[in-house]
Formats: C-alpha cells, sequence, structure tokens
C-alpha cells in the first residue's frame, strides 16, 4: 500500500488499542484480570478451526456447484487472505481483490473466479438470513437485541442483494458502449465505465450459468455457509459462560453478530476503535464486571486479531501484491490510461 494509506491504517489500530487499553483501565479499579479458564481459549479456538473449516468448504462446494475444481487447502488461503486484506484496508475494501487474485494465482480464469466470488457472496446473505430467522426464533423474547441485530443484519442483506439486482438490471441495458449521462454525473469516465462494464458482462453470464448448477454442492455450500455464521454467536458465550454460567445468553450470542457485520461499513481499518465502543455501550451490563475487560480482549482476538495472524501466514505476501496491484490500476484509470483487462 501506499505510505499514506499505510499511516491511515496505522492510525486505526493505535485508536483500537487505545480504546482498548482505556476500557481495561476503567475496569482496573474493580480487580480487572485478563486471564480466563483454559477451557474458554479451547472452547474459542475450536469456535475458529469449524468458522474457517466451513468458509473454506462453502468456497470449495460453490466452485464444485459450477462445475469448478478447487482444493480445500486453496479455499482456507482465499478466506484468510481475504481476511488479512479487509482488516487493513478502509471498509474491508481489500477483502474481494485479494480473494480475486489468490483464485486467479491458483490457475483459475477469472470468469471462474468471479463464478465463485459471486456464489460465495450470495451464500452469505442467505445462510445469515436463515440464521437470523433461527435465532429470532429460538431467542424471541430476547427484546432490544434481537431487534438491532434483525435491523443490522438485515440492512447488510438489503445492500448486498440491492447490489447485486442493480448490477444484474444493468447488465441486461448497459454491458456495451459509452457511460450514460447517469454515469457521468457520477464521475465514471471511460476508464472507469470499462472497468464496470467488464464487471456486468461477467455477472450476466454466472447469472446465466445458474441453471447449470450441481444441486447437492450448492446445498452443500449453503449448510457450511450457515455453520461458519452461526458458529459466531458461539465466541463470547464460550468465553464467558465457562466462568460465570449465570451470565445472560441472548445478548452473549446475539450482540457480536451485530458488531461483526456493523463494523463492515466502519471506514477506518480494524474498525478505529468504534467495535470496542460498541461492545462496552451494549455489553457492559450483560458480562461481570471482573470479566468485562478480559472479554472484550480476547473476544476480539478470536474474532478479529486472529485472522490477521492466520491470514498473514496463509497468503500475507499475495495479498499484498493484489492491494498494491488494485492502487496502481486505479491510478490508471483515474490519470485515464488505456487499462488492460486481466481476464
Amino acid at each position: 500500500m501506499t505510505p499514506t494509506r499505510w499511516l491511515i491504517t496505522a492510525l486505526s489500530f493505535a485508536a483500537t488499542i487505545g480504546v482498548s487499553i482505556y476500557m481495561i483501565l476503567g475496569w482496573s479499579q474493580q480487580g480487572t484480570s485478563l486471564v480466563l479458564p483454559m477451557r474458554a481459549h479451547l472452547f474459542a479456538l475450536l469456535a475458529v478451526a469449524i468458522e474457517v473449516l466451513a468458509r473454506s468448504l462453502k468456497i470449495r462446494w460453490s466452485a464444485r456447484a459450477a462445475g469448478i475444481r478447487l482444493k480445500l487447502s486453496t479455499a482456507a488461503r482465499t478466506c484468510l487472505g481475504g481476511d488479512f486484506a479487509a482488516a487493513i484496508t478502509p471498509a474491508r475494501s481489500g477483502a474481494e481483490p485479494a480473494r480475486f487474485f489468490v483464485l486467479s494465482e491458483a490457475g483459475l480464469p477469472s470468469s471462474s473466479v468471479l463464478v465463485v466470488l459471486y456464489a460465495e457472496l450470495f451464500l452469505e446473505v442467505l445462510s445469515l438470513a436463515a440464521v437470523v430467522f433461527c435465532v429470532a426464533v429460538i431467542f424471541r423474547h430476547a427484546g432490544s437485541v434481537l431487534v438491532t441485530l434483525v435491523s443490522v443484519v438485515g440492512g447488510y442483506a438489503a445492500v448486498i442483494l440491492g447490489i447485486g439486482a442493480l448490477g444484474l438490471f444493468l447488465s441486461r441495458r448497459n454491458a456495451n458502449g459509452p457511460p450514460p449521462r447517469w454515469a457521468r454525473r457520477l464521475g465514471l469516465h471511460a476508464g472507469r465505465w470499462r472497468t464496470v462494464q467488464r464487471a456486468l458482462r461477467k455477472l450476466r453470464a454466472t447469472v446465466d450459468s445458474v441453471d447449470r448448477i450441481h444441486r447437492r454442492a450448492a446445498i452443500g455450500a449453503f449448510l457450511a455457509s450457515f455453520v461458519h455464521v452461526a458458529i459466531r454467536l458461539t465466541v463470547l458465550p464460550a468465553l464467558v459462560l465457562t466462568s460465570v454460567a449465570s451470565a445472560p445468553v441472548a445478548p452473549l450470542a446475539l450482540w457480536p453478530l451485530g458488531f461483526l457485520y456493523g463494523a463492515a461499513v466502519v471506514p477506518a481499518p480494524g474498525g478505529g476503535g468504534a467495535v470496542e465502543m460498541a461492545f462496552r455501550a451494549a455489553l457492559g451490563h450483560a458480562i461481570p464486571v471482573q470479566l468485562f475487560a478480559a472479554s472484550l480482549i480476547w473476544w476480539r482476538f478470536y474474532t478479529f486479531y486472529i485472522y490477521i495472524l492466520l491470514g498473514a501466514v496463509a497468503a500475507g505476501n499475495t495479498v499484498l501484491r493484489a492491494v498494491r496491484k488494485t492502487e496502481d490500476y486505479e491510478a490508471e484509470v483515474e490519470s485515464g490510461a488505456p487499462v488492460v483487462s486481466a481476464a
């Protein structure tokens, strides 16, 4: 990345760590400790392992549903590489380019890569809706936390589906030719519009191939996606309930899911402390005082920082090349220079 973007990322992570330290100091007079029972860490690590495996299977089976062969190890690198890129870029904007790059380096043509990524994102929305429906039934008396979760997740799903519907509509009308007037008003000059048109043509080809999917693989991918979303509900309860079994389950399970998907709209890399402040506001009275700081720090570790470490090990160099390539591509488009498609 450019020095400016590295500086922004560093400042955002500094703010995140600073907010966490402030939270710890705020509870220091109450005898706060960052130590949790070993079984809490084992449960959390198990949840992380299941989550990564489920996501990897989702990508592999999504590819298989479209008749594309993909190794499980490549699917895992794709997931973790996307996590690493999402953590170091504003609003998680580097996730999809990084996943695209990892799959491309594995030998998949760009058209196949886009099929896999579109399917993965669509399944994410469907499984998220299914999980929210299930928890709405199980925790139907949860009150405001359930309403907030449905609102946040529903908004996230609506945005993703809306973007997909808009892209499909445009792919039927504007996949060729010069940029229309409304596009020019939005600053989509010829270079950027050509990029949009290539994506629209590939989207149309992807949707047109839906009737040829392998249904059993598609069902398997959906189930893996459901597990991947649902397992995220268990991390904070595992950290808290192993010490205080009487803590309320509903807020411990539901609020973190809203934080994770709500953080996707925070422009600062790493959240800039917004997730920590939301955690304090929502769960300050649900988690016992002596466990609050430890719960916050370790929940953040097992849902965010550990994926940065795993992603850096699994595909760090590839991700950084993807981020640099994306920035160079954006610079070429902005300058109006001819852009050669990687397709």
